[in-house]
């Protein structure tokens, strides 16, 4: 049951990159919250191998097929005879009982109980178990349901599919798979990613960073060039606004023997934040001008509005968007043409709202806004309570303003705010939205006296960070610069302060870190100076936080009290073989994989034996 990522293994895994020939391609995925993007490069015989983008083979309605350049990160689960016996099936798919992709966006408006969205955000949920079937959320009792762990096992397996229709003879589970995750995916979050690809048939798949890909997409894109562009002291906030949620990451140019050098700085906080939030305002406000009319709507008829107000937004923000667009749904009742409702959507009103509601012009020291909390409230994602996404950015900015002064005091330069920006995210197509956080940066930058922050244009909004993960692939094998990155978190366990026992009082405890920020993949250390004792032959619990904000904290450090910037992961409770009740003195050594992940091994001083912890990663898993 539920979901164990090993902390301590018996043995290291085998990371030597040279004990197996490279495969002929580097693939990039991008496994989306909204959509899912493949791309590639073929190496055979080329020294400098250019990446093309995988079109996916889809639905659009049933029996009609196309590919297309993503596949939406949309799974339906149809009720039976719903559909026509065969007009679901793919080629590689015959007599199949679920639709991925466009036409399962579509659906899903029409039939929103069936329909599974946002399976990747619940990955990162810790008060859910991922491997339960609790998707689509909400569903009526008696609903055909899944996991969001097998949901993104579909997704992956959709492209594993189109891949081996289109290369027979290379199969993408033998390709070198670089597969991104956001940056503020916790361990347990990045776990569960490699088991849905290892699921689909990968594995050989490696994780690497959302916001750094991007960054590769945008070097690959411009060449040589990119080094012209950019400057020693640069700081590159790569701002990601997606469907359904927002990252935001800062990257230093710095310079090692002569070169430019790309340094990972900082990530922010995962935030369940993005265009959905905007689809959803508009359509309350057309709802409220429908309930004026005495036309109050229904659950389903709110969502087939949704998808009304989605498309009108895309248009409104377009590059030549209309004036006006009249939104319809469909009424109750058996005469539901006579029945249509509708309402129209004005192009000033919805930028305003958009804008004024998602990205007003704050000043840098605006906290976060927060409603007043409920003592109860529905289990579900946990959404960002503040909606605007200048506040979030704010925010992120102070937390990191003096690591990017000391950063740019170290190469002669002086400020404390990113000097350029770089966008991704599908949200992010709207040159409004691009243009308002620019001035929003203008604000605050002219504020420090400082000139306007440089605009690093992206080719494809949708196709970036896959692309960038192969060009990230490229430059492992020795084919251009790699970004330093490393650990995007500080990790430490919590270790209980020996004290009288108090009545209703736990006992104390203090953090050890046992990975410092930054920590480069594949490298091992050895806790120094350390020695616990390590309870053996009965239940114990193993407590363990994570900080994407602690950057100074070495390996070894102690944290006594705990600091409020530490963030509690699921604990672990435990038998450890050994005599009952036995305290074994041990060492601690941490690992950090090529694959990105956490192990700790806890090595007895005493005599010559490991102990394996699995640390659960989900409450009741």
């Amino acid at each position: 049951m539920g979901s164990l990522w090993h902390l301590l293994r018996w043995r290291l895994p085998d990371l030597d990159p040279k004990k197996s020939s490279p495969s002929r391609f580097v693939v990039g995925i991008d496994l989306g919250t909204t959509n899912t993007a493949l791309a590639f490069a073929d190496t055979e015989g080329n020294e400098s191998p250019g990446v093309e983008d995988l079109k996916i083979p889809q639905l659009l309605q049933p029996c009609q097929v196309e590919a297309l350049s993503v596949l939406p990160s949309f799974l339906y689960l149809p009720s039976d005879g719903e559909f026509p016996r065969g007009s679901l099936d793919l080629l590689w798919a015959p007599n199949r009982q679920m639709i991925l992709g466009d036409l399962a966006r579509q659906q899903g408006f029409k039939v929103p109980g069936r329909q599974v969205v946002s399976a990747k955000s619940w990955l990162s949920h810790h008060l859910v178990d991922p491997r339960a079937p609790i998707l689509p959320w909400k569903a009526p009792a008696g609903s055909r349901m899944i996991s969001p762990l097998e949901a993104c096992t579909h997704y992956l397996g959709e492209l594993v599919h189109a891949w081996n229709n289109v290369h027979p003879d290379e199969p993408l589970g033998s390709q070198e798979i670089v597969l991104t995750v956001p940056a503020s995916f916790d361990p347990a979050a990045r776990e569960l990613t490699l088991e849905a690809a290892h699921k689909a048939g990968l594995e050989k798949a490696q994780l690497f960073e959302e916001p750094q890909s991007a960054f590769y997409s945008w070097i690959q894109s411009r060449g040589d060039s990119w080094r012209k562009e950019t400057e020693v002291g640069e700081v590159v906030l790569v701002c990601d606004i997606g469907g359904g949620t927002t990252d935001f990451s800062l990257i230093l140019v710095g310079q090692s023997e002569g070169n430019l050098d790309l340094q990972r700085l900082a990530v922010g906080d995962h935030i369940l934040l993005g265009g959905d939030n905007m689809d959803w305002a508009l359509t309350h406000l057309a709802a409220k001008d429908l309930d004026v009319l005495g036309n109050k709507l229904d659950y389903a008829q709110t969502l087939m509005l949704l998808a009304g107000c989605r498309q009108a937004k895309e248009a409104l923000l377009g590059e030549v968007p209309p004036e006006s667009i009249e939104v319809r749904v469909l009424g109750r009742g058996s005469r539901l043409m006579a029945g249509t409702l509708k309402v129209g959507l004005e192009r000033e009103h919805v930028s305003q709202t958009i804008l004024e509601g998602f990205f007003p012009i704050i000043p840098l020291e605006t906290p976060l806004q927060r409603a007043k909390s409920f003592g109860l409230v529905e289990m579900g994602l946990p959404y960002a309570h503040d909606p605007a996404i200048t506040r979030h950015l704010a925010q992120f900015l102070r937390r990191n303003a003096s690591l990017i002064a000391e950063k740019l005091l170290e190469l002669g330069k002086t400020g404390t705010l990113p000097t350029a920006i770089l966008f991704n995210g599908g949200m992010l197509k709207a040159n409004a939205v691009r243009q308002r956080l620019v001035d929003q940066m203008n604000v605050w930058r002219q504020a420090q006296s400082l000139n306007p922050v440089k605009i690093l244009i992206q080719d494809d909004l949708d196709l970036a960070v896959a692309r960038g993960a192969v060009v990230q692939g490229l430059a492992k094998r020795g084919k251009g610069v790699r970004i330093r990155g490393g650990s995007a978190r500080s990790y430490y366990l919590g270790v209980e302060i020996p004290a009288p026992a108090v009545p209703g009082a736990p006992p104390p405890i203090k953090a050890l870190c046992v990975v410092p920020f930054g920590m480069e993949e594949g490298t091992s250390v050895e806790i120094p100076g350390v020695e616990l004792g390590l309870l053996v032959g009965e239940r114990a619990d193993f407590r363990f936080f994570g900080s994407n904000r602690r950057r100074a904290d070495d390996i070894g450090v102690w944290l006594d009290p705990l600091p409020e910037d530490l963030e509690e992961l699921p604990p672990l409770e435990t038998t450890l073989t050994g005599s009952t009740g036995e305290v074994i003195p041990v060492r601690l050594k941490s690992v950090l994989t090529e694959l990105g992940t956490l192990e700790l091994w806890c090595q007895s001083t005493d005599v010559a034996k490991n102990w394996r912890l699995e640390f659960r990663t989900r409450e009741g898993a």
